[in-house]
């Protein structure tokens, strides 16, 4: 009997010790993925949609894939695997993703609560289809600020999709993106919405330690079998038609509404309108002759600009719009057409159609009838070319990088605007005796829309400049020109600045003063972005903080933190060696440290001291937080200039490792190749945790010292922590000693 209770007891102690080590397990997976396809077959030459979709765990959210990603948060991203069944139409396209803006990170970010949704769509070009890559992407929680970095890897396979037609690859069409080969570096696509991701089994890709808290040895079976219980509902892409798109159409509509009126005030539009309106009336027979022929005007107008707009959707489509919006080429180009519009609307020469066209489009405007009030629109679009065509220009570009409707829907905005005095006047001639005298004013419209096309220009050049980092363009240089430029709009609206076509001002109207005083108003405004201001309402139009290289808020931060530890001399805040990665990694308030644990051993052994490690990302922005608002604090920066040797690990740096430095985990079985994976992995190896910010006290020998901590705004507490870590320290010390 005593046997038996003494093995009851056993079995009750180790399986109370079971639940303790799982009640401390901190490897989290708050996001699962899973995999579906628009369609379960297709024929050799069609297009479908590889869909990638999320289920998120309540309380955190994960990064979409479409926003800067310079700001600062690790932007999901995918890569495909070169194979000859398939290639790329477009790049990953996120659904319904949600917008904030962040003040630590000083611009606007997208994001997933609940579920997301990815779709990337692929034309197949061989009968046996075999989509094969890999994605990264990071979720965080607001609840107790950790943040955690994933990679995994996913395939697509004839076990989806059921491939028909000649096994002979299709004809490879030119808005296609091919994937790299795995010798290259692997195509990238931006990606958002729901849902998880095929089984490791079928995809013959193992499993990363980030995204399973199943032991290794699980079976891939069981795994297949959870997933598809599992599977989410798939959101279709009649769905992405939400209200924010539509908001979004229509706030763009009504910008190029506004843009049609101001068109309609230019030197080559607003005599034409008296001159329009006497013809209809003098040529007609009676009132409802003239109202016909004002209303097949202005529909006419509104049908030539609304195809010009349709032909633009139709040339560049979403497939474009992408390698608009990222590529240098285009963006480039369009700030030179920005450019050349400025200096048109400045004066240095005038944009004409060749004279031969105008002719013969006028000749059929004298036939009468009809279809010759249809000519007579065509002719005013021709002759006002000079002054509408730079505004035409703009709305177009602006709405080449986005959606295929935009380019239609804010050509008939502008068309509206453009269109309706015609025709209002025609049908009412008695109020065109309350319109303003032509006269120098008109030139002074035109000029400053040249002033706001130079500094809207500086956008594209933007653009580009973030793309490829070439650092010609930073937030503070944007910042000075556009200050520049309004400035001298200011001055000219006042009458100080005169081009040599313009007339005398020997007094301003008023509504020239309040134009000034707006546009004075709005350099002040930012003047202070010059200093590290967030400017969050120019967020969409600035390049990212990051860039910006005299933030005053973060030279403030960090003079308060050292404002008790410039004095320290000694051993305090020196290091043993030069450390590795200090190229491109850094830590924050001037600290010294490592960025390579072993380095930071050798150096603590060598001047007795604890270490302090920070595990940490890139993307993390409850770390910012931590290091913006706790590590800043005196107390805080004393003690870890001169108690600790401190070293960050980031685990989501892509730097890649050197071939000799490469290693499979014993966790999850995959070779680490990049210094965020390595840290990553013995993040979770060593302590049970994948989630960031995370701080460990320990010694030379990799001994722990107190409880690691995490995301904790308490400064108090923090310098607690450090107290502890030093007081256990010093305890192990003196009784190896």
């Amino acid at each position: 009997m005593n046997r038996i209770f003494r093995v009851k007891q056993l079995f009750v102690f180790c399986l109370l010790l079971t639940i303790a080590v799982l009640a401390q397990a901190q490897v989290l997976k708050p996001a699962s993925w899973s995999y579906d396809v628009s369609k379960k077959q297709v024929a050799v030459g069609q297009e479908l949609d590889l869909i990638f979709n999320v289920r998120i765990d309540k309380d955190w959210y994960l990064y979409s894939s479409d926003f800067d990603p310079d700001l600062g948060p690790m932007v999901t991203e995918f890569k495909f695997q070169h194979h000859p069944s398939y290639e790329l139409v477009g790049k990953v396209v996120p659904i319904k993703p949600k917008k904030k803006y962040d003040e630590l990170w000083g611009g606007e970010y997208t994001y997933f609560t609940g579920t997301a949704q990815f779709r990337q769509k692929i034309r197949v070009l061989q009968p046996s289809l075999l989509v094969k890559g890999s994605y990264e992407y990071q979720v965080c929680t607001d609840v107790d600020g950790r943040c955690i970095p994933f990679d995994d890897t996913f395939a697509f396979t004839d076990k989806q999709v059921t491939v028909t037609g000649s096994a002979a690859p299709a004809t490879k069409p030119a808005d296609a993106l091919p994937a790299s080969g795995p010798e290259e570096a692997e195509s990238k696509a931006s990606a958002s919405q729901t849902n998880p991701v095929a089984p490791a089994a079928e995809a013959n890709l193992p499993v990363t330690a980030a995204d399973t808290l199943s032991a290794a040895s699980q079976s891939a079976t069981a795994a297949d079998t959870a997933v598809a219980a599992a599977k989410p509902a798939i959101i279709t892409p009649e769905q992405q038609d939400n209200t924010s798109s539509a908001e979004s159409l229509w706030s763009f509509m009504l910008v190029a509404f506004i843009f049609g009126l101001g068109a309609l005030i230019t030197p080559c539009v607003f005599p034409m309108i008296p001159m329009t309106v006497s013809f209809f009336t003098g040529s007609s027979r009676n009132r409802r002759q003239a109202v016909i022929k004002a209303l097949v005007y202005g529909i006419s107008i509104i049908t030539i600009y609304t195809l010009i707009g349709t032909l633009v959707a139709r040339l560049f489509g979403a497939d474009g719009a992408n390698f608009i919006s990222t590529h240098w080429l285009p963006n480039l180009l369009f700030f030179a057409v920005f450019i050349v519009f400025a200096m048109s609307f400045f004066g240095l020469f005038e944009i004409t159609l060749p004279s031969s066209l105008l002719t013969k489009v006028d000749a059929q405007a004298d036939k009468g009838g009809l279809v010759g009030v249809f000519f007579m629109a065509f002719t005013l679009a021709l002759v006002s070319f000079s002054c509408t065509g730079p505004i035409v220009g703009s709305i177009l570009v602006a709405s080449a990088g986005g959606e295929t409707l935009r380019p239609v829907v804010g050509m008939l905005g502008f068309s509206l605007a453009f269109a309706m005095p015609f025709t209002l006047f025609a049908i009412f001639p008695s109020w065109l005796s309350s319109l303003p005298k032509s006269g120098g004013w008109l030139n002074s419209v035109k000029v400053v829309l040249g002033f706001i096309e130079l500094a809207l220009a500086l956008k594209f050049l933007s653009i580009a400049d973030q793309v490829y980092h070439w650092g010609i363009l930073d937030r503070d240089v944007y910042l000075a020109l556009w200050i520049v430029i309004f400035t001298l709009m200011g001055f000219y609206l006042l009458g100080k600045l005169k081009f040599s076509h313009d007339s005398d001002v020997k007094h301003i109207s008023v509504p020239r003063l309040f134009l000034a005083i707006a546009t004075f108003a709005f350099v002040v405004y930012l003047i202070p972005g010059l200093f590290g201001a967030p400017l969050k309402a120019l967020s969409g139009y600035l390049p990212p903080q990051t860039t910006h290289d005299f933030d005053l808020n973060s030279i403030v931060r960090r003079s308060n933190g050292n404002s008790n530890t410039m004095l320290v001399t000694g051993e305090a805040d020196e290091l043993c060696e030069a450390p590795k990665y200090a190229e491109f990694l850094h830590l924050p308030h001037g600290l010294k440290g490592y960025f390579d644990l072993e380095q930071a051993k050798r150096c603590a052994a060598e001047q007795g001291k604890p270490i302090f490690i920070d595990f940490t990302g890139h993307g993390c922005v409850n770390c910012r937080e931590m290091e913006a608002n706790v590590w800043s604090d005196p107390a805080v920066l004393k003690r870890l200039r001169e108690d600790y040797v401190v070293v960050a690990l980031y685990v989501d740096d892509r730097t890649e490792l050197p071939q000799s430095e490469w290693y499979t985990s014993s966790y999850d079985g995959k070779e680490k190749k990049t210094i965020g994976r390595k840290n990553a992995d013995y993040q979770i190896t060593k302590f049970g945790v994948n989630a960031q910010p995370y701080y460990v006290l320990m010694d030379a020998r990799e001994n722990v010292l107190v409880k690691p901590t995490a995301y904790d705004l308490n400064v108090d507490n923090f310098v607690k922590f450090l107290d502890a870590g030093v007081a256990s320290y010093k305890a192990r010390h003196q009784q190896v000693q």
